[in-house]
């Protein structure tokens, strides 16, 4: 049975969901103008007379569908917002390494990145935790970094420096850890400890 192309016109909305139904490790989408100035979007490769861009969204925020991305292979970046890491890493007293593998983990280093639960930004800070950090702009790039790794500091500072308790936390809460008295038992969060539990490891290596 030949498999039928989405061509959406162009939407964010329609954008979104059409990458949010694709369970492939990296989402790959085709845009193209058809005959009539139609902007469209599709998952199959139009046809060779069109002119068309070839969009990829890596797989971020620990959606547990990505399972096929490989972690421990995966390309990782030392060198984007080198600035802004340094200076949160040194005001904050945060390894380099772990805030890294948050923002790798979080939002593939993405700074417009939204979760579908409204997380914003590289760190994707929730709306009430950016109001409890004073974080004004979340799309900012060192506002975010700033502000995330404040966030963290203070979790690491309230779980005895415990990285994985801690970052169990960034996830799901402070409250949801104290309740199950480690990792709460969440498929999203158990495989979030595990993404960045890797990537704190590689990024350690890479960076020292």
């Amino acid at each position: 049975m030949q498999r039928k192309a989405l061509l959406i016109k162009y939407t964010s909305k329609f954008l979104v969901l059409l990458l949010c139904g694709m369970a492939t490790a990296q989402a790959q989408v085709y845009k193209f103008v058809d005959e009539n100035g139609v902007v469209n979007y599709t998952n199959i490769a139009p046809p060779a007379d069109y002119e068309y861009q070839t969009l990829r969204f890596p797989c971020y925020a620990s959606d547990p569908k990505c399972r096929g991305v490989k972690w421990d292979k995966i390309a990782l970046n030392t060198s984007a917002y080198n600035a802004e890491i340094s200076a949160a890493a040194k005001l904050n007293s945060v390894d380099v390494s772990l805030i890294r593998a948050i923002i790798h983990a979080e939002s593939a280093y993405q700074p417009d990145a939204v979760s579908p639960k409204g997380a914003q930004g590289l760190m994707q800070l929730m709306p009430a935790t950016q109001d409890f950090l004073h974080v004004p702009d979340p799309f900012d790039p060192a506002e975010n970094i700033e502000g995330g790794t404040r966030y963290l500091a203070g979790l690491l500072d309230e779980f005895g420096g415990d990285i994985t308790l801690a970052t169990a936390a960034y996830n799901a809460g402070p409250g949801a850890v104290e309740k199950y008295g480690g990792v709460p038992p969440f498929d999203e969060t158990r495989e979030y400890v595990r993404r960045v539990g890797i990537l704190h490891r590689r990024y350690s290596e890479a960076l020292n």
